[in-house]
């Protein structure tokens, strides 16, 4: 399960994504608009600048802007820079390994075989889902509940 943090993430990335030309943003106006408190929004900006998927520009025109196209930016790499690995159990962890206190052979444990299987799957879903992909979806969707409507009325 995502956490809030990257939940505001994506939702400050799609405002960012929706911007004229990659036109900087302030965080003051960012976090009004998708209505996240500023200070916890700072920290989640200067995450993902640090992760390489913002850039800033200080002073007048300043502020926050995608680094890469939305359809360079995986699901995957910002959930990874917001809530670490993906793995399951910690004994898949590239980052944060840790050996299972109740495991006595990783080679041969069952769990850690079917887990390595549903962490292989859902890296490979998470890195080919793009913010463009993300975007996209929403529209469809906003698209088909308008055409819905506009059938009913």
């Amino acid at each position: 399960m995502i956490s809030k943090k990257t939940k505001y993430a994506f939702l400050a990335l799609i405002n960012l994504a929706s911007q004229p030309n990659g036109q900087p943003i302030l965080i003051a106006d960012l976090a009004q608009d998708e209505n996240i408190p500023k200070k916890f929004l700072e920290f989640i900006l200067l995450s993902l600048r640090k992760g390489g998927i913002l850039q800033s520009r200080i002073g007048k025109g300043g502020g926050y802007y995608l680094a890469l196209p939305p359809n360079k930016i995986s699901i995957g790499a910002v959930i990874r820079i917001l809530e670490g690995d993906l793995a399951p159990v910690p004994c898949l962890s590239k980052t944060n390994y840790a050996r299972c206190e109740e495991c006595r052979d990783e080679a041969t444990c069952g769990i850690r075989l079917v887990m390595a299987d549903v962490n292989k799957t859902l890296s490979s879903v998470l890195d080919s889902l793009t913010l463009a992909d993300m975007i996209e979806r929403s529209k469809n969707e906003i698209s088909k509940r308008k055409n819905v409507m506009d059938f009913s009325i």
